[in-house]
């Protein structure tokens, strides 16, 4: 079993790599080899619209950029399972990820009549994300039904998907430096110690998930 996750947070360390690294170690405790991409190492840009992924007498299904994220997608396309993690930036996945996922499902997504997908198996998925909003606010701003499509869209094109929503997360460690009045900082410390773990609990086991036969 070989399971990868993709950092779409350019800080290492913090929360969403915390909860990635958590889910890697619960995919190795069942024995799968694990790998750690972080986006924002990579040179890459999202899909240019070239079709060459469908292109008749070509690698139909295989992204056509000969870039530094070609290789990376090219062990995704091998690999038993996929766990991706991103923040909420303006109500979305950061741009490296979104970018990173024109790439990966693009090259899947058939246009002939029956709408099928080019992936031609199934593969476990999970998509982690993290947020500075309360979970009882998620509808409100739009975060259950993004986690939603995220969720279906990936279910789609490789079968099951799991989902992961942090809220809450502490943003650094000594917010006097910053313009964050709006943040209740105790509580944000208490949930650092007593909410977040939990949260890396709920991230090893889906590893468990992924990383099982």
């Amino acid at each position: 079993m070989k399971v990868i996750a993709v950092n779409g947070s350019a800080r290492k360390g913090w929360n969403t790599h915390i909860l990635l690294e958590k889910a890697l170690e619960g995919a190795a405790s069942k024995g799968a080899q694990t790998e750690m991409v972080n986006l924002y190492d990579i040179d890459f840009k999202g899909c240019i619209g070239c079709l060459g992924c469908k292109r008749k007498g070509g690698e139909v299904g295989r992204c056509a950029i000969k870039d530094a994220l070609r290789p990376v997608l090219d062990r995704i396309a091998e690999c038993d399972a996929l766990i991706l993690g991103s923040p909420i930036y303006i109500g979305e996945v950061t741009g490296e990820l979104r970018s990173f996922l024109e790439r990966l499902i693009f090259q899947y997504i058939s246009y002939d009549k029956m709408h099928e997908t080019m992936f031609n198996r199934q593969m476990k998925t999970a998509f982690f994300f993290t947020t500075n909003c309360p979970e009882d606010a998620y509808d409100a701003v739009g975060y259950t039904k993004l986690f939603s499509d995220y969720e279906q869209f990936l279910g789609r094109v490789f079968g099951e998907c799991r989902t992961l929503a942090v809220s809450e997360t502490l943003q650094i460690d000594d917010y006097d430096k910053y313009h964050m009045a709006m943040f209740d900082v105790p509580d944000r410390r208490r949930r650092r110690e007593e909410v977040f773990p939990e949260d890396c609990k709920k991230a090893f086991a889906i590893g468990e998930w992924a990383g099982g036969a």
